[in-house]
């Protein structure tokens, strides 16, 4: 079992800042590793920061931000896909277009009447 060092106690300004970063962070573990604290406090700090602003009836930290980030993540997914459904169409229609040239060229019959105006 790991030795464990003296306690430290840390400033509440500390802590404020440790679970604004925690909040923006991706990699909790590395933020720990850089500020010198355990990861467990990290999560254990702001549980107490989202039940203090609970009781006081304010938004959550980093909550607002954490559902921004989804709602972004879910939207680059969408536009993602949605590109590739434009590059896919545009892909068939290219080789519709070419179709209709080489049977225009060959003087073979179109399988489509054309409308007479």
């Amino acid at each position: 079992m790991a030795k464990r060092g003296p306690y430290r106690k840390y400033t509440p300004e500390f802590r404020k800042m440790a679970v604004e970063l925690m909040a923006e962070c991706d990699n909790i573990e590395a933020l720990a590793r850089e500020l010198g604290v355990p990861s467990r406090a990290l999560y254990h700090w702001r549980d107490q920061e989202l039940a203090k602003a609970a009781a006081g009836g304010e938004q959550a930290p980093g909550r607002r931000e954490q559902r921004l980030r989804n709602e972004n993540l879910k939207l680059k997914k969408a536009l993602a896909e949605k590109t590739l459904e434009v590059d896919f169409f545009k892909g068939a229609l290219q080789k519709v277009k070419a179709r209709r040239q080489q049977s225009d060229v060959s003087g073979a019959t179109a399988s489509t009447s054309k409308s007479e105006a």
